[in-house]
C-alpha cells in the first residue's frame, strides 16, 4: 500500500518542508519566544518524525516519545490566534517551497490549518 508519505516523496520532502518551515519561525517575532530551547533543532526533529509517522512513514516519533498528545504536549505555550497565523505564513511558505503536485499540497495544508485551529489555546 502506497501511503500519503510515500506520494510527496518521504523523508527528503518532509525534511525540507520543516527545515523551510524553522528557517521562518527562527525569525519570527511571535513565535520564536513561544521556544524555550535556543537550539531549534530538537523541536524540528520532533516535528519532522511526527509530520513522517502521521503520513504513512515511519514510527519514529512515538518510538521515542509516545503517544503525539499534541494539545497537551503544547499546552505549557500561549498559543494564540495570532500565533496560529504566523505558524500557518510559515507553513504556507514551507509547502510553497517544496511545491507538491496541487492535490497533495492542498490534503497537506487541509490537516495543518485544522491542525493549527485545534492548538489554539490562549486568547490572551
Amino acid at each position: 500500500m502506497t501511503t500519503f508519505y510515500d506520494e510527496i516523496g518521504g523523508e527528503p520532502t518532509i525534511t525540507a518542508i520543516v527545515a523551510a518551515f524553522y528557517r521562518g519561525v527562527a525569525g519570527d517575532e511571535v513565535l520564536r519566544p513561544l521556544y524555550p530551547e535556543e537550539d531549534l533543532g530538537p523541536a524540528e526533529e520532533r516535528f519532522r518524525t511526527f509530520l513522517m509517522q502521521y503520513w504513512g512513514g515511519p514510527t519514529t516519533y512515538s518510538d521515542r516519545r509516545g503517544h503525539p498528545r499534541l494539545r497537551m504536549r503544547h499546552a505549557p505555550f500561549a498559543v494564540t490566534p495570532v500565533a496560529k497565523e504566523h505558524w500557518l505564513t510559515h507553513f504556507r511558505a514551507a509547502l510553497d517551497e517544496v511545491a507538491l503536485p496541487p492535490e497533495q499540497d492542498a490534503q497537506f495544508w487541509d490537516y495543518v490549518t485544522h491542525a493549527a485551529q485545534f492548538m489554539v489555546n490562549s486568547f490572551e
